[in-house]
Formats: C-alpha cells, structure tokens, sequence
C-alpha cells in the first residue's frame, strides 16, 4: 500500500475541509471559558527558576572540586 494514493489524499482533504470549521469553534468556546492568569502562576515559575539554579550551581561546585583533586598513583605490576 502507497503511503500517497489517492483515496488517502481524499481521506486527508475531507478531514481538513470538515474537521477545520469544528475545530475552529472548539477553540472559540475553549477561548471564552479560559481565565486569566494567576499570580499562582508568577510564583510557581519564579521558584522552578530558583531552584534550577541552585541545582545548577551545586553541580557545578561539586564538579569543580572534583577537577582539583590529584589522580590516584598507578599501580606497576
């Protein structure tokens, strides 16, 4: 089976032709009920940014450190 043939053409176009206009009114109506942000929102966002960068900067530390330290001597053998 063809991945482009023409019954799939028609299947497509009939399904942007009908299903647009529905779902341009699904969106309208989604559009209506939709509230304004809330400060909750602001705040949420702020603390994902602190903590990220907390996150951010422990790792870093710890790699840091973890550079200065002299490798184990090797073992001849």
């Amino acid at each position: 089976m063809s991945l482009f043939s023409k019954r799939n053409a028609i299947i497509g176009w009939l399904v942007l032709t009908f299903g647009k206009p529905i779902m341009k009114q699904g969106a309208k109506t989604m559009a209506g009920r939709a509230k304004p942000a809330k400060r909750g929102g602001i705040i949420a966002g702020s603390v994902a940014a602190v903590g990220a960068t907390v996150a951010g900067l422990a790792f870093w530390r710890k790699r840091h450190k973890d550079e200065g330290l002299p490798s184990p001597p090797e073992s001849e053998g």
